[in-house]
């Protein structure tokens, strides 16, 4: 693609966090000019603070997840602690039935799961107590958020991308169907493509130009405990839990139920809140035999859910040089092949390796006016959970 000029780029794209800063990696490795804006810094929301999970079996994307998640510390030229495999542990027979769903999407696929009996899961995981079963997957898997997000940042870098950090958007500059500049906080930047990957104020941005996404914003929360002994795999997870042991040690998991908030209204701050009591409840549950670790930190942060909860990965008619990535909540473990295909709707207008028909905007064409109260998807003060 040309280049836009010093004052600008090729393609710009708005949002920092692993989505925004995979698409930029992979424009630029193939040496298109690419400039991220982040409104803050570069994966100081969810992508930064997330479960590290990479294991998203239910995707259109997932062959490519698991083909480049083990490569990519050698493609990225950093490293990002990945590490395969993942053990989902139910501690009843409901939850055993629920989570026997990753075993079946990934066997379509071609990957295997081992089924274990309470034994067998008492011997891979030190930590568990009385359970009722639970699977061992041989796919999936899980990375540092922190470290893959530097890692992005870096090699996007090292090819020959910029990135502008701590410029909030505040609009956009079209000329008939296209968008030609961004005005941000700092300066304007004319662009001959533009991305909008920013999470949960992927909506707001995209109906300044015209371009219905809808999403509702929820509060997602994590703990992290001091570190323990570590476990022969370190990504397991169940009872309603995500998350993993860190190669220090340390058990960093969330799950819900989130707190639905309007973005707008909150001040761009998220605090923590009593759910924090709902997690360590049921991590102690999921592992009995450390429930004396103490938490020594907490995040609180905004994930972006869509009414389907599926990605959206769309290039819309209008403007004609506009693509949307929003992965509603999921972002961090698709990032390698979220990039990936956005940087081929970018240059080709068409995604290569899959099908994502089933992630465009086109779906919501019949959206009721009102399907956030009709999920109850609604803010506590406006009346919701």
């Amino acid at each position: 693609m040309s280049r836009a000029g010093s004052e600008g780029a090729a393609v710009i794209v708005v949002g920092g966090g692993v989505t925004g800063l995979s698409a930029g990696w992979w424009l630029a490795r193939d040496g298109t000019d690419v400039l991220v804006i982040e409104a803050g810094a570069i994966g100081s929301a969810a992508s930064g603070r997330n479960g590290g999970g990479c294991s998203h079996h239910h995707s259109p994307l997932f062959l490519e997840e698991q083909r480049l998640w083990p490569m990519l510390d050698e493609l990225l030229g950093y490293p990002t602690e990945f590490r395969p495999n993942r053990i989902r542990i139910a501690l009843d027979e409901r939850q055993f039935r629920l989570y026997r769903r990753a075993l079946e999407n990934g066997a379509r696929q071609g990957y295997r799961t081992d089924v274990l009996d309470a034994k067998q899961i008492r011997a891979l995981v030190p930590f568990a107590g009385e359970v009722y079963g639970g699977y061992f997957h041989h796919f999936g898997g899980h990375a540092n958020p922190h470290r893959t997000v530097q890692a992005y940042a870096w090699a996007l870098q090292d090819h020959g991308g910029r990135i502008l950090q701590h410029a909030p958007v505040l609009g956009f500059d079209t000329r008939g169907n296209r968008v030609v500049g961004v005005r941000t906080s700092r300066s304007a930047f004319a662009c001959d493509h533009l991305v909008i990957a920013a999470g949960p104020a992927t909506g707001a941005l995209a109906a300044q130009l015209g371009v219905s996404v809808p999403l509702m914003s929820a509060r997602a929360e994590m703990i992290v405990t001091e570190p323990l002994a570590l476990m022969q795999t370190g990504g397991v997870d169940g009872n309603g839990l995500y998350g993993r042991q860190t190669l220090r040690g340390n058990l960093a998991y969330g799950g819900g139920p989130h707190e639905w908030v309007e973005l707008q209204d909150t001040g761009g701050r998220a605090y923590s809140t009593v759910l924090q009591g709902s997690i360590a409840r049921r991590l102690r549950a999921l592992f009995p035999q450390a429930a004396h670790a103490r938490v020594i930190r907490s995040w609180a942060g905004f994930i972006e859910n869509t009414p389907d909860g599926r990605p959206v990965i769309d290039r819309p008619a209008s403007p004609g040089n506009l693509t949307i990535a929003t992965l509603s909540s999921v972002g961090f473990g698709l990032s390698p092949a979220a990039g990936r295909a956005v940087r081929d709707l970018v240059v080709s207008g068409t995604c290569g390796f899959a099908d994502l028909s089933t992630l465009g905007l086109g779906r919501f064409a019949g959206l009721e006016p009102g399907w956030r109260a009709l999920q109850g998807w609604l803010p506590a003060a406006a009346g919701g959970e």
